[in-house]
């Protein structure tokens, strides 16, 4: 029996391949479990044309994580705060505040749980901050925080 498999399923295949098992395999394990589906002409051409609009949706977000991320490893930021001494920061620069920072810079919305920082920033100085634009896509932003 053919049968598409809707999720992936450990030495059979990955979800969306087609696979040929046998009569009772299917029906007592895969299909009851909705880890499958039994594979008819119809089904398999609409499995098809699915997997196409999800592949060319996958290479569009692809090329607009790729665009992003170019922009915003030329982008440069400035975020200003109030100083104490020796340039000791009065509070910090978080996650958020750069989010806020790249929005009004280049008009992109970031995440800031996305933005990696290992603590927030408490000094005067340069710092490159890295941001997960996408799965695989990583963008470096030079930060400039500054005395107000």
């Amino acid at each position: 029996m053919e049968v598409i498999l809707l999720q992936d399923v450990p030495n059979l295949g990955d979800k969306g391949s087609l696979a040929t098992v046998s009569d009772g395999y299917a029906r007592n394990y895969l299909l009851p479990k909705q880890l499958a589906e039994s594979a008819s002409p119809g089904r398999i051409a609409e499995f098809r044309r699915r997997d196409e609009e999800r592949k060319a949706r996958e290479a569009r977000t692809a090329a607009m994580a790729e665009e992003v991320t170019a922009t915003l490893n030329r982008t440069v930021i400035t975020i200003t705060a109030k100083v104490g001494e020796g340039d000791r920061l009065f509070g910090s620069v978080t996650a958020a505040d750069i989010a806020d920072a790249i929005w009004e810079a280049r008009k992109f919305h970031v995440d800031k749980h996305k933005i990696r920082l290992e603590e927030p920033l408490k000094e005067v100085g340069t710092y490159m901050v890295d941001i997960e634009i996408a799965e695989g896509f990583e963008a470096s932003v030079k930060t400039i925080v500054a005395p107000e």
